[in-house]
């Protein structure tokens, strides 16, 4: 197949540092140039891919100083794809909803995987309007909001086995890696690692729209002995600073729609202690993988249950759910279906599902074979 790639400008493809979305793209966009499709990338010049790159800004714009209307440079990307729309078989967007208006307009198989927290009020109108949309999830519980839109399937993250290797032992620190931001909950991490008597290594994202709520609200958290503020990480420090932790801390406060963080954990065998927001019940398995708990109390009393959990185990369950090769291949399925290749018996994995708005169907593990 001939497939375009959309990613979002703020980050280059892969990132250099954080940044979530972009990452799926570049392994997504790997893994179908792997399986011997032709791909087109749309991103910021300074990605780095074996896809053919079309280069629409020259550096990832949160790295850009003076760029400061960003949706300007997301703009003259959509006026490139949709130029080039006669190439491509099937155009991929990774960009939410700010295609929506020429998808409709013009004659085209596209597929929009929406990455984002969907319980907006502000996006109630807008999907109503534009409920024809196909779109994906990257988990079940993001669908809440608007189980009626076009849903074509769920299709969980998934990252290159060789990105990560496991850590059979496992340090005596926890670790806290993500954004700086109310949703994510640093606050509860520092107050877990406090409680619980154990070093927290903080690895995160400043961004400045959350600059003031570090300042008044975390910053004076850190003035302790326990605590360690790194600082933005990316690979391959972050490899080893999941690896040589005892656990991940992920106590969010908010519907989570996915939580990459999560299976980056997993491929390093470390395990997770999540709150149950979200896609959590979803990624984690309980017990297996980490645990899930409710509150501070919870957190602190799974911490001591850590060492029942096996790593390799969890280094396994990382390979069987979350491998780039099976994300690859659910969406090559979800594509051949747009484009009208597909048969009419779809075989896809582990918690993908098919079907349109209210009709669709979950496939679980024990209907379908886990992959």
């Amino acid at each position: 197949m001939r497939i375009a790639q959309v990613a979002p400008l703020y980050e280059s493809v892969p990132p250099k540092l954080y940044g979530g979305t972009e990452r799926v793209v570049s392994s997504l966009t790997e893994e179908l140039v792997r399986q011997g499709h032709e791909v087109t990338l749309y991103a910021s010049g300074d990605s780095v891919t074996s896809a053919r790159l079309v280069p629409v800004c020259p550096e990832s714009l949160r790295l850009a100083p003076l760029s400061k209307d960003h949706i300007a440079h997301h703009i003259l990307m959509l006026d490139r794809v949709f130029h080039d729309k006669d190439r491509f078989d099937i155009v991929h967007f990774h960009i939410d909803y700010l295609h929506f208006p020429l998808s409709r307009r013009y004659s085209l198989s596209h597929l929009t995987t929406l990455h984002g927290r969907l319980d907006i009020p502000d996006l109630q109108p807008l999907y109503q309007s534009f409920y024809d949309m196909p779109v994906v999830s990257i988990s079940n519980a993001q669908r809440t909001p608007l189980p009626w839109v076009n849903w074509q399937g769920t299709v969980y993250h998934g990252l290159p086995l060789n990105r990560f290797r496991p850590y059979a032992g496992g340090g005596q620190y926890l670790a806290f890696l993500g954004r700086v931001s109310p949703e994510k909950g640093l606050d509860q991490a520092i107050e877990i690692a406090k409680r619980a008597g154990m070093e927290l290594k903080i690895a995160a994202k400043i961004d400045r729209a959350d600059r003031e709520y570090f300042d008044t609200l975390i910053k004076p958290l850190l003035d302790h002995p326990l605590i360690d503020f790194v600082g933005e990480i990316g690979y391959p420090e972050k490899n080893a600073f999941l690896g040589n932790a005892y656990a991940l801390l992920f106590p969010i406060d908010w519907p989570e729609p996915f939580g990459l963080v999560m299976i980056e954990a997993m491929g390093c065998g470390t395990p997770v202690i999540a709150y149950s927001r979200g896609s959590v019940p979803e990624v984690i398995e309980d017990g297996v993988s980490g645990f899930i708990v409710t509150g501070i109390d919870g957190a602190v009393e799974a911490l001591a249950r850590v060492p029942q959990l096996d790593r390799l185990l969890i280094r396994a369950r990382f390979e069987q759910r979350f491998s780039a090769a099976r994300m690859g291949e659910d969406y090559t399925r979800v594509y051949q279906r747009l484009i009208g290749e597909e048969t009419a018996s779809l075989t896809l994995h582990e918690g993908v599902s098919v079907g349109r708005g209210n009709d669709s169907t979950v496939l679980h593990s024990d209907e379908v074979g886990a992959s």
